[in-house]
């Protein structure tokens, strides 16, 4: 059977190095790249074609969120298995809707990095448990944000843009609050637009005021 060829993506170089050493232990793993940030990450994905991609999400320039979503488009067969040390909502979901396979924390030990690289490689989600938790915790709250009109609900993603937006932010800052870039957050909103049956930015929140589901309170700021 071939070895699972793996690209590390981490811009620390000690974390990536130690994390070489700990793959190096499983026979049918191999490590046949690195990459120290989002764009070579790109780059290197389409040179090496590698089976899985462990990618860290917080890196200069381009971020994992968008080196993700960029690998995922260019190659879809491609896995992407987060190896990450945060847990916030603001970074987990956006990563799994740009199409991460997996997500793992840093506290995950060697054998349990190696078993989920088996694991998205095989076709399957590995997700630290409370990474699920969260998952299944968003699942149950989905229908939150959706109207009888509309046929799909709003993201907990697209609120957070909404939020924002409501209170006068550009693309540009809602952004930097949210760590996705300006691109990132057009691309929301004309989703939005489309679920609400909207033109604009004015309609859209005025919609969603008129639901409920954002407010121009203190707790929103």
């Amino acid at each position: 059977m071939s070895p699972v060829n793996v690209l590390l993506v981490e811009d620390h170089r000690i974390v990536r190095e130690g994390t070489r050493q700990l793959l190096e232990q499983a026979p049918d793993i191999h490590v046949i790249g690195e990459a120290a940030d989002g764009e070579e990450a790109i780059r290197l994905a389409g040179e090496l074609r590698p089976d899985v991609v462990i990618m860290d999400v917080r890196l200069p320039g381009v971020n994992g969120i968008e080196a993700t979503g960029s690998i995922k488009d260019s190659h879809p067969d491609m896995h992407v298995l987060i190896l990450s040390a945060h847990e916030d909502d603001h970074y987990v979901f956006p990563l799994l809707d740009a199409g991460a396979d997996g997500y793992l924390l840093k506290t995950a030990g060697g054998a349990e990095l190696a078993r989920a690289i088996r694991t998205v490689y095989a076709g399957e989600t590995a997700l630290d448990p409370r990474i699920a938790h969260k998952v299944v915790n968003r699942l149950t709250r989905k229908q939150l944000y959706r109207s009888e009109q509309m046929v799909e609900g709003l993201t907990e993603r697209e609120i957070e843009v909404l939020r924002a937006v409501a209170h006068g932010k550009s693309n540009r800052e809602v952004g930097q609050l949210l760590s996705i870039s300006p691109n990132t957050v057009q691309v929301h909103l004309r989703n939005i637009f489309g679920k609400l049956g909207v033109s604009d930015r004015t309609e859209a929140v005025a919609y969603s005021m008129g639901q409920g589901w954002i407010a121009l309170d203190k707790e929103d700021e």
